[in-house]
């Protein structure tokens, strides 16, 4: 007696491998992936940036509301259904109802330049007289010029007499003072014939490696140790073949060799000068003549927060004392700037402008002194309580 096996048909076949091989195969799919996600060595992890940066626009107290909707022992008397709906509103068309740059931004030229956030508006500061970033140096201005005043590392030994300045060497450096657009000069300190709208210039006499040299000064004579970073900027991005927009990668590699290299420096400044002209950069303050400051923080980065509170405490502080000497403190974010401008690396990280292109040396100094004054009443202040 003979048996016939009968083939499969080949629908029988297509339902088997359905049934058993398919699933078989997608277990063993997940199970791998699984494991090589999870290994211990591997350092990539998954993430949605749509959902990062949609935690860094949305305000904290909109998810506190959006909580409070649902638990009654979180509910605030401030959340109400038109909250709500103006949240889901700008979440869904990216339009801010009470900002017309957020409507407007994107369809007029130019105007993308005005979303700059106001944290603290200093006096007479609104959306027509935000800070003007420098455009990149033409060769032309980088060539080595004569300067137009004494030297000032001179003239900043002469503003300090009769103050007697800690030993630098009896003092360890706390603070980094460098300049990621070291180009950045003044008119009144250039031999011009005519002034430039922005001056620029390799000479450490013209330039903002000067104004850092003198708020060095003035700040040992306050006993803080400081390492100040002469590097030419424009001469190191051409060296590595790197453009203007790099240059806040450039200053990165300065700060990293610093903080390497000195375990003890605490606090990062970024020393600029604005491009807008006399009037909006100068204050009249006890019949004193000062070049105006502001505070750029970048909001890109985890130490945002805490960079922007130092900001504020400064801030405050300068305006308590010196009225009027502050246009107040700006957040940046990709869109605007740089975005980070290395405050990732400190939450003690700040980039500071002062006065703008006719600055003349008398206003930068009282600015650098006013500064060094409030700065090393905190700096002591912190280091007091540390002790504790």
């Amino acid at each position: 007696m003979m048996f016939h096996v009968r083939p499969l048909k080949p629908k029988r076949n297509l339902r088997f491998v359905k049934l058993y091989i398919f699933p078989f195969f997608l277990m063993f799919l997940i199970y791998t992936l699984t494991s090589l996600l999870t290994a211990t060595s591997l350092q990539y992890h998954l993430s949605s940036s749509l959902m990062k940066q949609t935690n860094i626009h949305v305000p904290t107290e909109y998810f506190v509301d959006l909580l409070a909707a649902e638990m009654t022992s979180m509910e605030s008397p401030h959340l109400t259904n038109k909250k709500i709906q103006s949240l889901i509103f700008e979440l869904a068309t990216n339009v801010k109802i009470r900002d017309n740059r957020s409507l407007l931004g994107r369809e007029i030229p130019g105007l993308s330049i005005y979303n700059t956030e106001i944290a603290v508006a200093g006096r007479g500061t609104n959306l027509t007289t935000l800070p003007v970033e420098s455009p990149p140096p033409s060769p032309d201005q980088l060539e080595e010029t004569e300067a137009a005043i004494p030297n000032q590392s001179d003239a900043s030994q002469k503003s300090n007499e009769g103050t007697a300045p800690a030993d630098p060497d009896a003092v360890k450096n706390s603070v980094l003072i460098y300049h990621s657009h070291s180009w950045e000069a003044f008119n009144p300190l250039l031999n011009l014939t005519k002034s430039s709208q922005d001056p620029a210039s390799t000479n450490i006499q013209d330039n903002v490696i000067g104004l850092g040299e003198i708020l060095k000064t003035e700040l040992e004579a306050k006993g803080i140790g400081v390492e100040h970073d002469e590097t030419n900027a424009s001469a190191e991005l051409k060296k590595k073949n790197w453009n203007y927009y790099q240059s806040y990668k450039l200053s990165r590699e300065v700060i990293a060799d610093a903080m390497a290299s000195d375990k003890n420096l605490k606090y990062f400044i970024d020393v600029h000068r604005d491009s807008l002209g006399k009037e909006l950069t100068t204050a009249l303050i006890d019949k004193q003549s000062f070049a105006r400051l502001f505070f750029i923080v970048g909001k890109e980065n985890q130490q945002y927060d805490k960079n922007l509170q130092l900001a504020k405490k400064l801030n405050e502080a300068l305006e308590s004392k010196y009225p009027g000497i502050s246009r107040g403190i700006f957040v940046k974010g990709k869109s605007e700037g740089d975005g980070v401008y290395n405050q990732d690396l400190s939450d003690r990280a700040m980039l500071i402008e002062f006065g703008g292109v006719d600055s003349n040396l008398s206003e930068l100094k009282n600015s650098a002194k006013a500064f060094a004054d409030v700065f090393s009443q905190y700096y002591w202040k912190a280091e007091e309580v540390s002790t504790q």
